[in-house]
């Protein structure tokens, strides 16, 4: 008999990198931001020490202003586009200039009371170092990407929501140019089929981008200011509240009282911010495109994800629910990253409608703190038999259940390890 759990902890063992854990080797050969948070909570089940290993690792990259990059360049590789040379950042270590929803504080949550739970030694210290450089980090959020104090984050790329090339991009990237300073070497479709990345048009627009913030330097106020692709997210926003939340607590426990004050704060405006962007008719949640001033309503998971950080009232949660119920039927896997019968979706294409372990983990926390258990044990145990079926593959074909993407992938068998366990968190 297969035991998946072990498999599921040879995949992080194989893509260990010395105190870091790359997704998957060759297509992606760096530490990349909301990758290392979910292994750091998987590794937080059996190897506490590992789990801090993770994410100090991630904060090496950290900025002088507060941000963690999505990628840290712990080492050369050429299998990768872009690197290094063409996000032209000037850090000690080698990072990214854009970053990636905002995990780490939920997974630092998880490692600590992991950490406590079984009684190792200097828990407290690494914490409040790792606690440190949330906060900074949570700061620059909602300083440099909310400067109007709206409540709702921004992203100036694509790549900062963690779903690149989402159909809830189509409209505010097509206004981006195609044009590069940058040559555009795509390495990812040497190691995966074209028919499951990002076309190259796209690729083109998101290197628009990095010139465009490069010419920046990097710095937020020139960035905001000269953004072509602003995007207030509710993805991102419901991470950032949830990590808020998870914050909170270890500010109460770290007997941080000004910290708690603030986050209160910060949680507190985002809450509100959230419910505004429910919309009754479609039954979900929008983020909203704010350089045309519009509701981004394309429907993705994204319009499910504040149920992660929100206690909804009924209606507005019964909605949601069938509205998710409805998006499921007839699917092989669930949940899908695009609404089946939406124009845009594909079901084999990054991001366009295949299923995502992640997105499900994420889903089945704000289920289950809604009170939706029938529907988190489903997207719990469809998530599970993929992997079981399929192996540790980067995502699933929702229509076929074929893993598709990069395999021995490591956040899906981070998630596997959590996910598998009934959804319990383990006791260590």
């Amino acid at each position: 008999m297969t035991d998946f759990l072990e498999d599921a902890r040879r995949v992080l063992a194989a893509n260990d990198r010395g105190g870091y854990t790359v997704p998957t080797d060759r297509l992606y050969p760096f530490q990349w931001n909301w990758d290392s948070a979910f292994v750091a909570m998987g590794f937080a089940t059996y190897d506490v020490p590992r789990a801090y290993r993770e994410l100090e690792r991630l904060i090496e990259g950290q900025w002088a202003d507060g941000m963690i990059p999505h990628i840290v360049f712990h080492a050369p590789s050429d299998t990768y586009f872009p690197g290094a040379d063409v996000w032209r950042t000037s850090h000690d270590i080698p990072t990214s200039g854009i970053t990636q929803p905002p995990v780490f504080g939920m997974a630092l949550k998880k490692v600590h009371d992991a950490a406590i739970n079984s009684g190792l030694e200097d828990a407290r210290g690494r914490s409040l170092v790792l606690y440190e450089a949330a906060l900074r980090w949570h700061r620059w959020w909602y300083a440099a990407r909310d400067p109007n104090a709206t409540g709702l984050v921004a992203l100036l790329h694509p790549w900062e929501s963690g779903s690149d090339n989402s159909p809830a991009w189509d409209i505010a990237l097509a206004r981006v140019p195609t044009t590069t300073e940058t040559i555009v070497m795509r390495k990812d479709i040497g190691h995966v089929h074209a028919a499951m990345r990002p076309r190259d048009v796209d690729y083109h627009r998101f290197i628009h981008l990095v010139d465009v913030y490069a010419t920046c330097e990097w710095n937020p106020a020139r960035q905001w200011s000269a953004a072509p692709f602003k995007v207030a997210e509710a993805q991102t926003t419901s991470i950032l509240l949830k990590s808020g939340e998870a914050l909170l607590d270890l500010a109460h426990q770290f007997g941080r009282t000004s910290d708690a004050k603030e986050l209160e704060a910060f949680n507190r405006r985002s809450r509100r911010a959230l419910l505004a962007q429910w919309r009754p008719h479609l039954r979900r949640f929008v983020s909203r495109d704010l350089i045309s001033g519009t509701d981004i309503d394309a429907p993705t998971q994204a319009c499910f994800c504040p149920l992660l950080a929100l206690d909804l009232q009924p209606a507005i949660r019964e909605a949601a629910i069938e509205e998710m119920e409805l998006w499921s039927e007839g699917l092989t896997v669930l949940f899908p990253s695009t609404q089946p019968n939406y124009p845009g979706f594909e079901a084999k294409r990054y991001w366009r409608g295949p299923v995502w372990a992640i997105v499900n983990w994420l889903l089945i926390d704000g289920l289950r703190r809604n009170g939706a258990i029938e529907m988190a044990e489903k997207l719990r145990h469809s998530a599970v038999e993929a992997i079981e079926r399929n192996g540790f593959a980067e995502y699933f074909d929702p229509l076929t259940g074929e893993g598709c993407g990069g395999l021995g992938f490591s956040w899906t068998a981070a998630s596997y390890i959590v996910l598998s366990n009934s959804g319990e968190w383990p006791t260590v």
